[in-house]
């Protein structure tokens, strides 16, 4: 039989700083108790599943993020359950019961804004516990929201998934309490950079429904090759030679190695401008060199 353990569940999408109040208060209690901290998530997004806007709907963290940024804030162990039609039918009640059954919780820490089953319950729901699963206590965590300094919102994924669709990635980070970051591999462009003296690294994400922020210019760190560097990403359609597609390309400063079919990650600092339609490549090639010099202020 499993450890006895403390948890939580939801689907944590970028783990944000209102998520973190939550795993905080979750690892705590599990140490108090001498529990195992688990979260237990899901994949795909119910949102998918249940057509809520499915076709709009990117993601902040691919499963393999949201696991690692858990287990870095002390969680112990997390667990996926495929999120399904017949899984979005459970009531509460059911959800509680299979949670005692298959991960053996005993306590199970809720935020304020979470709910569960096709019934909705929320902490408030839960006053005693016992009367939907015995053994089983629900303990609420603080009952108010982490808000924005930008906005005055309240933090939460679709207000950080607005704000990166916007380009807005220094507010983004804000919420996210890290530089929202992309991962992908290189594979081959137009090479158009390098005839201007500027060769970019074209990315193709590892996960197509990762959200890419707003067109524009950004200043980014990247990873590659085992080390990191300054960069300047491109997101757009490069209308200067009229592109119709929308690509990641990015601009590795003081960087002159093959890297194409190998992996790189681009992490998000401070967006420098806006997409331009140049009037010529020798007018894009002199803004590249004033951007290139402005990322690595």
């Amino acid at each position: 039989m499993r450890e006895v353990a403390v948890a939580t569940t939801g689907f944590f999408d970028g783990v944000h700083l209102g998520h973190r109040r939550v795993i905080d208060t979750l690892v705590s209690r599990a140490r108090e108790e001498g529990r195992e901290a688990i979260v237990v998530t899901f994949w795909p997004h119910p949102r998918a599943v249940l057509q809520q806007d499915a076709r709009s709907l990117r993601l902040l963290t691919t499963l393999d993020e949201k696991k690692e940024r858990l287990l870095a804030l002390g969680v112990d162990r997390v667990e996926v359950l495929p999120f399904n039609r017949k899984f979005a039918l459970l009531t509460a009640q059911e959800y509680l019961k299979l949670l005692k059954e298959k991960f053996n919780v005993s306590t199970l820490v809720m935020g304020y804004d979470n709910h569960i089953g096709s019934d909705h319950k929320t902490v408030r729901d839960f006053s005693c516990a016992n009367n939907y699963e015995p053994g089983l206590t629900v303990l609420p965590c603080a009952n108010d929201p982490v808000f924005a300094h930008e906005s005055g919102k309240a933090v939460s994924s679709s207000l950080i998934r607005m704000v990166l669709s916007g380009g807005r990635v220094e507010e983004a980070a804000e919420m996210l309490g890290y530089n929202y970051s992309l991962n992908g591999v290189v594979v081959a462009g137009n090479k158009l950079g390098r005839t201007l003296g500027f060769p970019t690294a074209n990315m193709r994400l590892y996960e197509p429904l990762k959200l890419v922020p707003g067109r524009g210019v950004y200043a980014v760190d990247v990873e590659v090759l085992g080390y990191r560097y300054k960069g300047m990403t491109n997101i757009g359609t490069r209308p200067t030679v009229g592109g119709s597609t929308l690509s990641v390309e990015t601009h590795i400063l003081d960087f002159d190695e093959d890297i194409y079919g190998l992996p790189l990650k681009i992490s998000f600092r401070r967006r420098v401008r806006d997409e331009i339609h140049f009037s010529s490549l020798e007018a894009l090639k002199a803004q590249l060199a004033a951007d290139a010099l402005n990322c690595k202020k």
